[in-house]
């Protein structure tokens, strides 16, 4: 059966975090309370894999080793990044401006 209960995000917009599983990082701009992606999105993952949807996604400036994207994570997939290393995703700096402790703050021209 469907929960209605409303689960609140673990991360927040401009968080650094990193996948759990696979070899990425990056930095969270956007947050959907629940799975807001296509079937054929889910249905693309291993089953024995495949995140619930009843959990927060997470819409990620993302980077690995060789290049720079977008992902959609679920919640349960992320943790913090710890290492203080600046996110080298093109987009990152149109979006967030980076405080002097290593953190991302949104730019004004995107809060409403």
């Amino acid at each position: 059966m469907h929960s209605e209960r409303s689960r609140r995000a673990k991360f927040t917009i401009g968080q650094v975090v990193r996948h759990r599983l696979h070899p990425f990082r990056g930095v969270i701009y956007d947050v959907d309370p629940t799975f807001s992606n296509s079937e054929e999105w889910l249905e693309a993952i291993p089953a024995d894999v495949r995140p619930e949807r009843d959990q927060p996604f997470y819409h990620v400036f993302a980077e690995n080793e060789e290049t720079e994207y977008v992902a959609y994570v679920s919640e349960q997939n992320l943790e913090h990044d710890m290492s203080g290393e600046p996110v080298r995703h093109p987009q990152v700096p149109t979006m967030f401006r980076r405080g002097a402790d290593g953190s991302y703050q949104i730019r004004r021209v995107f809060m409403n």
